[in-house]
């Protein structure tokens, strides 16, 4: 696949992992238009079925799962550094350099979206055909599809499209990922903020 179908696969994998709105509803036929347009492969046909699932469901139904998947389980969030810091002092320094790290490329976000947040990297990743921050945080897509298959979302199919065009892990990444998986993202309780959610944004 092309830098430019990987941008636009990044950019359409970022609208589709945001909570579903009746904004995101009314653009998803140019979302199928897009994916129907890259070359054929496993990528885009997952993400051009979910595409399909997300146009044959209620909205109300969307978003309850939505908040259900994401929100209120910590196996799968979408806020990647959460993954590698847990609820420590480290992740808020982490943010500050993320936030960095868009500053010098000349991109800005909403102050109201932490820049961890994945649907923002693959946002930043389509606007700029940097994917490094998602290469960095493959451990923490890998937890984020295993918490998928315990629920057995839809959304897999956006994380499997995600995955497949990234480096695959190596041994020593999926023991990793188990031992995570295991044992949970790092600890530290004492004067912290509750864990961000995501929901409506």
């Amino acid at each position: 696949m092309s830098a430019a179908d990987l941008r636009v696969l990044d950019q359409a994998s970022s609208l589709l992992l945001d909570y579903p709105t009746p904004a995101l509803v009314d653009r998803l036929p140019v979302v199928a238009q897009a994916l129907a347009e890259l070359p054929h492969g496993a990528a885009a046909a997952s993400l051009a079925a979910f595409v399909e699932h997300l146009r044959t469901q209620p909205l109300p139904d969307l978003t309850r799962h939505y908040v259900e998947t994401f929100d209120l389980r910590r196996k799968s969030c979408l806020y990647l550094t959460y993954y590698a810091d847990g609820d420590t002092r480290r992740r808020g320094v982490t943010l500050v350099r993320l936030k960095q790290y868009y500053r010098r490329a000349g991109i800005e976000f909403s102050a109201a979206d932490l820049p961890d947040f994945l649907p923002v990297v693959l946002e930043f990743a389509a606007a700029t055909g940097d994917r490094a921050l998602l290469v960095k945080h493959v451990l923490g897509l890998q937890l984020i599809r295993l918490g998928l298959v315990d629920v057995d979302s839809p959304y897999l199919a956006v994380l499997d499209a995600l995955l497949s065009t990234l480096p695959g892990p190596t041994p020593k990444d999926r023991d990793a990922v188990l031992a995570l998986a295991r044992s949970g993202p790092p600890q530290e309780d004492v004067g912290l903020e509750p864990f961000p959610t995501g929901g409506t944004r």
